[in-house]
């Protein structure tokens, strides 16, 4: 943001009507020569799923890669900008065609990818193409040893590493812990994080695996649950996202459920919350408690910049998955004007080691020999916001990366 066109940056905080975005862009000298015309065109491929369970997310990281370029005059390091799009379907077969196209289109740099299917199943192209990819979602813990693969999100482990440490330390330790997932990498990765931290002189059960959830219905989750229920657990442990998790906190319920549920943010992010209305009593009354690396009523100055131009521009409130995005352009924004004018992918793959901190809506943060962020991680609290649920930053977790 401090790299922000400051006739534009004017307009946005009339636009806004916010302090916090002037404060946000500063006054850098050099802000308007690198507006100037005669910076080479660009172009930048967005990876996204455009239908099935994973859409909504793909909304949310298109949205937010969008909302950089609207605050920056349509331009990256000083280059105009073009973004080409393409479908990345749900398997690495379709991830994979989607790259090919982006390729064939001349693109300096990729973005997005939410599946960790798809992001395995495409690395062996990237590498080989020796073209950048900023992930902004999805990040197996087998994602290792790249050079052309950069993710300004998370690696799975980490949501899991977070809450275990969390509950090690305030859970008793004769605690029984039901543990429910799809049966997937992401809810691998995300468990064995989570006994990683946790189980220090404890142990946990075997995970429950569900079916793979593909439209809402009443009971889908309810066998996995009874099961799970069977051992009397005093807190629930789960990793499901959007439509399924919406399902699997009713049918948790529905079947005689009165504990704590912990889970990654991603159970609680987007519109799940607005599709809980029904359950919001049931849900103050024994509690949600998530981690996640970002919140949206993190109060810092970048925050607050992201979040009003967010909520004004799309009228919801912002998700991790739009932030990651956000952050995504933010950091090509500033490895494109270390790269030169007229910069090739190897260039600014090489720039992109050189970036340094980013002064993120999350909290500043920075990539790490593994090519991921260096960050905070919070707790958060399902707690009404008025008459409505809202995710809450209680504390913060820990920093891991």
């Amino acid at each position: 943001m401090s790299q922000m066109n400051r006739r534009r940056a004017l307009q946005l905080l009339a636009a806004l009507g916010t302090t916090g975005l002037a404060a946000a862009c500063g006054s850098n000298p050099d802000s308007e020569s690198t507006t100037n015309d005669s910076a080479s065109p660009i172009k930048i491929g967005l990876i996204v799923p455009e239908a099935g369970a994973n859409k909504a997310i793909g909304v949310d990281i298109a949205n937010g890669f969008q909302l950089f370029l609207a605050l920056n005059d349509q331009r990256l390091g000083g280059h105009p900008v073009t973004v080409v799009t393409a479908d990345e379907g749900d398997t690495a077969k379709t991830g994979q065609a989607a790259v090919d196209r982006l390729l064939k289109e001349g693109v300096i740099a990729l973005t997005g990818v939410v599946s960790s299917a798809v992001m395995s199943g495409v690395r062996d192209t990237v590498e080989q193409a020796r073209v950048p990819l900023i992930g902004s979602n999805a990040s197996p813990t087998s994602l290792q040893s790249v050079v052309y693969i950069w993710r300004t999100s998370y690696v799975l482990d980490e949501p899991g590493q977070a809450l275990g440490e969390y509950l090690r330390q305030t859970l008793a330790a004769n605690s029984r812990i039901a543990i429910l997932a799809p049966d997937s990498t992401g809810s691998k990765d995300v468990i064995k994080g989570f006994r990683l931290k946790y189980e220090v002189g404890r142990r946990l059960p075997d995970p429950i695996f569900t079916g793979e959830f593909k439209k809402p219905q009443k009971g889908f989750f309810a066998d996995q649950i009874r099961q799970a229920l069977s051992g009397k657990p005093n807190a629930v442990f789960c990793h499901f996202a959007g439509p399924a998790a919406v399902q699997f906190i009713k049918d948790l319920y529905d079947e005689g459920y009165q504990g704590p549920i912990y889970a990654p943010g991603f159970l609680t992010e987007g519109t799940v919350l607005d599709d809980l209305e029904s359950e919001a009593e049931t849900i103050k009354r024994f509690g949600i408690e998530t981690a996640l690396n970002y919140s949206a009523d993190l109060n810092n100055t970048a925050n607050r910049v992201f979040a009003s131009a967010y909520r004004k521009t799309y009228n919801v409130s912002p998700t991790t998955y739009a932030m990651a995005s956000y952050d995504a352009a933010q950091v090509l924004d500033k490895a494109l004007r270390l790269a030169g004018p007229n910069p090739t992918p190897q260039q600014v793959n090489l720039a992109l080691g050189k970036i340094g901190q980013i002064d993120s809506p999350r909290g500043a943060w920075q990539f790490n020999q593994p090519r991921t962020p260096q960050q905070k991680w919070y707790l958060r609290r399902v707690q009404p916001d008025g008459r409505l649920l809202s995710n809450v930053v209680i504390n913060e977790l820990a920093t891991l990366g």
